[in-house]
């Protein structure tokens, strides 16, 4: 596969060996899109190989994997990121520079993420559940673990570090059932609040029909929705109550949603707005901070990649708990319970 896709797009070389490829290559930059597994292994190879990492979702399997590996990336003097590329979708942006300027007000209420997966690619799901060996079942979340990230990365952009408490609760949907999902769960509700009180809710769904992918942030003064299924960012005002509030938002909203249409026509008229075009951006700013050094931000906070994966941890922990080991009674103890 490698060397197909060296002569679609004139590679010159590939290599079936990490060690090997940094040895005789040492690139400046890796991409690592291999399966989560891995991806601890080899950003630490390529880490400690003197390369700056761009790691796909999830970042790593677990929390302590992710702390280990910016650890290093910060003796090494080496750049590391996540592929968090949602988070860098043109509405995305418009949403994180509206908020930065204090439209929200002081302190934030609530969020929301939705992130849903259309069970209907077979291709995709076949797979996992035709092989108990699959990679995807063998992660601690199973299919949760390759997808949630994206939705769960939109909270903690929003949510500090000491998170007070975490619900998560976990089934199989019925269409997963006929399509004989055997311990594979789709279905996921997730509550989370922060020390500073804001509170959190995130939805995944395989069911949801149109498949749609929304951010809702409720500030104390005024609330954005994102909804990256369609390209959209709408701004919610507060108001006084009065009867004003029967007419006005909605032409507001209906302004808004003309806005983004307009918006998003020009956009892909510029060749600004595609499918991946949130990958484009991350991808691009991790690289002109590689290159404008120190000084240059990183694209996605190391707080933000460390948090996700720290939910992310516990969210797994409640939904697929290690089978407790089974306790063993001894004879002396079937003894004094006969006696007793």
């Amino acid at each position: 596969m490698a060397q197909q896709l060296g002569e679609r797009f004139h590679i010159s070389a590939c290599f079936v060996d990490a060690a090997e490829m940094l040895l005789e290559i040492n690139p400046d930059v890796v991409h690592i899109t291999t399966p989560p597994v891995s991806h601890f292994s080899v950003a630490k190879q390529c880490l400690e190989g003197g390369c700056h990492v761009y790691v796909e979702k999830p970042f790593t399997i677990t929390h302590d994997e992710a702390k280990t590996l910016i650890e290093i990336a910060r003796t090494t003097g080496k750049r590391i990121t996540a592929g968090h590329n949602y988070q860098f979708t043109p509405e995305m942006l418009d949403m994180r520079r509206l908020s930065k300027v204090g439209f929200l007000g002081k302190h934030l209420v609530h969020i929301e993420s939705q992130w849903a997966y259309d069970l209907n690619d077979r291709v995709y799901v076949g797979a996992i559940l035709g092989d108990k060996n699959h990679w995807v079942r063998k992660l601690p979340g199973q299919l949760f673990h390759n997808l949630i990230s994206h939705g769960i990365a939109k909270l903690v952009e929003f949510l500090d570090d000491e998170v007070a408490e975490i619900t998560a609760q976990a089934y199989q949907s019925d269409t997963l059932k006929t399509m004989g999902g055997g311990d594979v769960k789709d279905e996921l509700r997730v509550m989370i609040r922060d020390s500073k009180g804001t509170s959190a809710y995130f939805t995944f769904s395989t069911q949801v029909q149109p498949a749609i992918n929304q951010l809702r942030i409720f500030g104390c003064r005024n609330s954005l929705i994102v909804d990256q299924t369609s390209g959209t960012f709408v701004t919610v005002p507060g108001s006084a109550k009065s009867y004003l509030t029967f007419f006005v938002p909605p032409f507001r909203q209906a302004v808004a949603h003309f806005r983004n249409g307009f918006r998003n026509v020009l956009r892909f008229l510029r060749q600004q707005l595609y499918h991946d075009s949130g990958m484009t951006e991350l991808i691009s700013q991790f690289h002109s901070a590689i290159i404008t050094g120190p000084r240059a931000p990183d694209p996605i906070p190391m707080r933000e990649i460390l948090l996700t994966a720290r939910i992310m941890d516990e969210i797994f922990a409640q939904i697929y708990p290690p089978p407790q080991p089974a306790s063993v009674v001894t004879s002396k103890q079937q003894s004094e319970c006969v006696t007793r």
